[in-house]
């Protein structure tokens, strides 16, 4: 199979391609726009195969994209290239809103035309992926209810709201034109590569450099995390077998608040590097104000894609998260490199 990822240089989306590269035979293009998150680096290990290429094109793009699919004839499109903070979408939801909605639109609208010119056997195979994220539900007020596919969208952020509006574009595609997609909605992932604006990874490196570890209100917030290559595994499942038109919910069933995250990385951290002046990371945390309309609870009913496609995480939250804080522990040099930028002026040739 050829298989098209929008977005490969991102977290998730690296973490796909690695997947696919390791464990298929399938070939991969990657097209990512390379903004301040997308790292070619997390995909150096897969980078000379001969089933891996790159295309930096921004996905608003139509006519590079449409020249993109023309030359690389794909089966499959797996598109997860998005603004995807909600700090940046409070501060800025403008690039949010293009790429999200308008880059979804364009994508949509190439695949549907290079998808109405296949032949009959080559469209019954095709599939668009859109990848999406819990945070389209809002938030739970119970302590046992869970999000299920069938849960009505209640978007709190810029940015969820624009994940949301691309999930209706998505399906209104489904239904009124015919492409073949199918959907899927995850929860917070959290593993290797991942961009240290977001929690976990800032927790790990702030405590290295015994910086204070910043906690939003009382840090009640709960969050269901999934580890990132169990993801990736969700993800060409159900790009290969899942039913097309439908949406399949994954999560990692581990529930916990942010407070609880924290300290088991400074427990861990405490015994795999302490500090050297005795303290414990713990000392290090400090709360701050809360960010507006942050939602209190997310967690996922992931029944339907473990009855349906026999999906199930293979990480807990506690094998997970020693992986996550070994990894960045062995891996200081590729942080260090994406803190100072110098990742991105290696890419853009631009001398530090």
């Amino acid at each position: 199979m050829k298989i098209i990822v929008t977005g490969g240089a991102g977290f998730i989306g690296s973490a796909v391609i690695r997947h696919i590269i390791k464990n298929t035979n399938s070939y991969v293009l990657n097209i990512d726009k390379l903004t301040y998150a997308g790292n070619l680096e997390s995909l150096a290990e897969i980078e000379d195969s001969a089933n891996y290429s790159f295309k930096q094109i921004d996905i608003c793009d139509a006519t590079t994209i449409e020249q993109a699919f023309n030359e690389f004839q794909p089966n499959l499109i797996m598109h997860l290239a998005a603004e995807s903070h909600v700090d940046r979408s409070i501060d800025g939801p403008a690039e949010f809103i293009n790429t999200n909605i308008v880059g979804t639109y364009t994508l949509l609208e190439v695949a549907r035309k290079y998808w109405q010119g296949l032949d009959d056997a080559d469209r019954s195979s095709f599939r668009f992926h859109h990848i999406s994220t819990d945070e389209v539900y809002g938030d739970l007020e119970g302590t046992t209810d869970l999000f299920t596919e069938k849960t009505p969208y209640a978007p709190s952020s810029p940015y969820s709201a624009s994940k949301a509006s691309s999930d209706h574009l998505v399906r209104a595609w489904y239904r009124t034109y015919g492409l073949p997609v199918v959907i899927t909605n995850c929860s917070n992932n959290y593993g290797p590569f991942h961009f240290p604006e977001k929690l976990i990874p800032l927790v790990i490196l702030n405590a290295l450099d015994g910086k204070e570890l910043p906690i939003y209100g009382k840090g009640d917030q709960i969050r269901d995390w999934l580890y990132v290559e169990d993801h990736a595994r969700a993800l060409y499942k159900v790009v290969t077998e899942g039913a097309i038109g439908e949406t399949y919910n994954i999560g990692g069933h581990n529930e916990k608040q942010n407070i609880d995250v924290v300290k088991t990385i400074c427990q861990i951290l405490d015994e795999l590097k302490p500090q050297s002046n005795g303290q414990p990371y713990e000392s290090l945390i400090t709360f701050v104000k809360d960010r507006p309309g942050h939602d209190l609870r997310y967690a996922i009913d992931a029944t339907k894609i473990k009855n349906v496609l026999g999906w199930t995480p293979q990480e807990t939250f506690d094998s997970g998260i020693r992986k996550t804080v070994d990894w960045y522990l062995n891996n200081l040099e590729w942080c260090q490199r994406v803190q100072d930028g110098s990742y991105q002026r290696e890419r853009l040739g631009v001398q530090p």
